[in-house]
C-alpha cells in the first residue's frame, strides 16, 4: 500500500511557538494496518506532532488527512469521532472515577442520547448505558483489569494505569490508535509483555497503530516502519533495519544502542 493512500497523511506540517519551530515541514503517511513508530531525542517534536494530529494544537502550516478527509484545524472531539484515539505521555485518567467509569466516559462520544433523555431515564438512554457498561467491562477484561472494575483509577499501579488508559482509548472505537510512550514507567517485566499486548489489541480491533517510544528494543521489534525526528525535522523513514543503520539516526539518537 503506497503512502499516497495512507490512513493518515501528514503533509509539510509545521508548528512554531514564537521563535521555536517544534515541528518543521514534516511529511509522511501511516498506512492502514501497520504499526508505525515515531522516535527521536527528547525535544525532537514527537508529542507536538501527536498534538497536531489529534487537534490539540493547530498547525502553523501544512495539511493533515485522515481516511482521505482533510482534518487540518479540526477540533479534538471531531477527530476522535472520525476514529482516532490516543494515550498521553503523562497519564490523563480521571483519578477519582473507577476503572469502569473511566472507560465508559469515552464511549459517550458515540451515544445518541441527549441530556434531556438522560434526566428522564428514557428507554433508549437506559439501553445505551447498559451497552456501554458491557463494552467497558469487556475492554477491561482484555487489559486484565476486569476484576478491579470498581477500583478508583488513582489506586492502580503505574503499569495498570497505562493499560487502563489504552482501554479508554479503545472505547472510542478508533481505526488509528496513537500511543505516547506506552512503556514509560513500566518495569522490565511489564515492558516485555507490552509488544505482545499491542499486537493482540491491533489484531482484535483491526487497528492501525502510531506510537512514540524511547525503549529502542520495543520499537525495533514491534514496528513495521519508523520515522525519526530531530529538532523538529524528519531525518529518516523506513523499516527498522534501515533506520537502525542510518548514520544520521545513529548520530542523533541511537548511538551505542544501535
Amino acid at each position: 500500500m503506497s503512502d499516497t493512500n495512507g490512513l493518515l497523511r501528514i503533509g509539510s506540517l509545521t508548528r512554531a511557538f514564537g521563535g521555536l519551530v517544534a515541528v518543521n515541514n514534516v511529511s509522511f503517511a501511516v498506512n492502514e494496518g501497520e504499526i508505525f513508530g515515531l522516535i527521536g531525542p527528547n525535544g525532537a517534536g514527537k508529542t507536538t506532532l501527536f498534538n497536531l494530529v489529534t487537534g490539540l494544537t493547530p498547525p502553523t502550516s501544512g495539511e493533515l488527512y485522515f481516511k482521505g478527509r482533510n482534518i487540518t484545524g479540526s477540533r479534538p472531539h471531531q477527530i476522535a469521532k472520525l476514529g482516532m484515539g490516543r494515550t498521553f505521555q503523562n497519564i490523563r485518567l480521571f483519578p477519582n472515577l473507577t476503572a469502569l467509569e473511566n472507560v465508559m466516559v469515552a464511549q459517550h462520544i458515540h451515544t445518541r442520547s441527549g441530556v434531556l433523555s438522560g434526566v428522564l431515564g428514557l428507554p433508549r438512554d437506559r439501553r445505551e448505558e447498559r451497552e456501554a457498561r458491557e463494552k467497558a467491562q469487556g475492554l477491561l477484561e482484555m487489559v486484565n483489569l476486569a476484576d478491579r472494575a470498581q477500583v478508583q483509577a488513582r489506586n492502580f499501579p503505574y503499569g495498570d494505569q497505562r493499560r487502563l488508559e489504552i482501554a479508554r482509548a479503545l472505547a472510542l472505537q478508533p481505526k488509528l490508535l496513537l500511543l505516547d510512550e506506552p512503556a514509560a514507567g513500566m518495569n522490565p517485566n511489564e515492558k516485555a509483555g507490552l509488544s505482545t499486548f499491542i499486537r493482540e489489541v491491533k489484531e482484535k480491533f483491526s487497528l492501525t497503530v502510531l506510537l512514540i517510544e524511547h525503549h529502542v528494543p520495543t520499537v525495533m521489534g514491534l514496528c513495521d516502519r519508523i520515522a525519526v525526528l530531530n529538532f523538529g525535522q524528519l531525518i529518516a523513514l523506513g523499516n527498522p533495519a534501515e533506520v537502525q543503520s542510518n548514520p544520521a539516526v545513529i548520530e542523533a539518537y541511537l548511538g551505542d544502542e544501535s
